[in-house]
């Protein structure tokens, strides 16, 4: 059996996908872009070794954070995990929000072998943008920077985009995807960026903005590009972390349009008074006779 279990940032997505394990015999592949690289771990909201409970996780921690990680990569990576886990006799968990990478993996994806160029002169700076935030929802590139939009989306073409958009499905999976009102959401979103401050997000941004890694997971990754403004002297600390809350935001509504326009979705709103209510209504959703 595979779970996939989605929802935007900071919905409850880790904690379900824990407690659903223990009930599965599962192993859990993560499905985050941002998770699967070293040392990036406060910003990302990382899972802890603590929190995992002595659950396997796959693909989580193991990039250098250095490196060019695609999609094309993950599409690999996670099928491998999953035939790994299949071979085992266990049940698999699949749980991030990322969904391109998911849904990539899950479904029949081919990816250019070529390198290309191609030609955007038709495509305004707008379009060129919204392209690019198909494929990379927390992308941040000031929409006047033409060179840098191009070059980007001509990198994202040539190594992580579908030349099939496959509909067919490679697995049989069910889908999970939780959800809250809006003003919960963000109440939430507000508040967990409030405790990666307080949890040393600002010392792990720091760190590598002294050690100048400007790699693509730093430049995509929410938390580190605000916080860059800020160590330039262009924001300061308070605006940075507002703009972190109002980027995590924006992330969340894109990752809906995603979710909803990509999979037939199974929703489910989170009972964050008594979780284990959404835990027990999730297990019988998953394990009821088709």
């Amino acid at each position: 059996m595979i779970v996939v279990i989605v929802g935007p940032t900071g919905v409850g997505k880790t904690k379900l996908s824990i407690e659903l394990a223990k009930k599965l015999n599962a192993e859990i592949i993560n499905g985050d872009a941002m998770q699967v690289y070293k040392e990036l771990n406060i910003a990302t909201a990382k899972i802890t070794k603590e929190e995992m409970e002595n659950i396997p996780h796959h693909l989580i921690d193991f990039v250098d954070k250095n490196s060019l990680y695609t999609v094309f990569d993950y599409q690999k990576d996670c099928r491998n995990k999953i035939k790994e886990i299949k071979d085992k006799g266990k049940n698999i968990i699949i749980v991030g929000g990322t969904g391109l990478y998911i849904k990539a993996s899950l479904y029949n994806y081919q990816f250019n072998k070529e390198t290309k160029t191609y030609d955007f002169s038709n495509k305004s700076n707008e379009e060129l943008l919204n392209e690019i935030k198909k494929i990379e929802p927390s992308i941040n590139i000031h929409i006047n920077n033409r060179k840098r939009l191009e070059r980007y989306l001509t990198k994202l073409y040539n190594n992580s985009i579908s030349t099939n958009n496959g509909n067919e499905k490679v697995y049989d999976f069910k889908m999970i995807g939780l959800t809250t009102s809006r003003d919960n959401l963000y109440k939430r979103i507000n508040e967990r960026v409030d405790r990666m401050v307080q949890d040393g997000l600002i010392e792990e941004a720091r760190n590598l903005y002294d050690n100048n890694v400007k790699s693509k997971a730093v430049d995509t990754c929410i938390g580190y590009k605000e916080l860059w403004e800020y160590f330039d002297g262009k924001i300061t600390l308070e605006d940075a972390i507002e703009l972190i809350k109002k980027d995590s935001r924006h992330y969340a509504k894109r990752q809906y349009t995603f979710f909803n326009n990509q999979f037939s979705m199974n929703w489910f709103n989170v009972n964050y008074d008594n979780f284990d209510e959404t835990i027990a209504e999730v297990y019988r959703f998953i394990t009821k006779e088709d």
